[in-house]
């Protein structure tokens, strides 16, 4: 299962929402980069994409929880769960999500 966006619809350090099969992923471009994690924080049921950027870490908006965009690592409290993280393939101007390990 995969979704694809465009590159240039992805502003530098703001989050987009999209959806893989069920599940709704947090995507962020940094410079560069695109990185994915899960969408929901594992703290509160809020969603990452409405948090702030700040290089290549995610604020959660709810209780501030910051996590690494690059392995989905809890860096701060309150959560203390890491975040699943996405395989991010980039051709061009497309930007292929997927499910890691498939």
């Amino acid at each position: 299962m995969s979704a694809s966006i465009k590159f240039s619809e992805l502003n530098p350090g703001k989050p987009m929402k999209v959806t893989l099969g069920n599940k709704e992923v947090c995507v962020v471009r940094v410079d560069q980069e695109v990185f994915a994690v899960a969408d929901i924080c594992s703290h509160a049921e809020a969603s990452l994409s409405e948090g702030e950027v700040n290089g290549e870490k995610i604020e959660c908006w709810l209780h501030g929880a910051e996590f690494n965009l690059r392995t989905g690592e809890a860096m701060t409290p309150p959560a203390t769960e890491s975040l699943e993280t996405y395989e991010v393939k980039r051709d061009g101007d497309t930007v292929t999500i997927e499910e890691r390990g498939r």
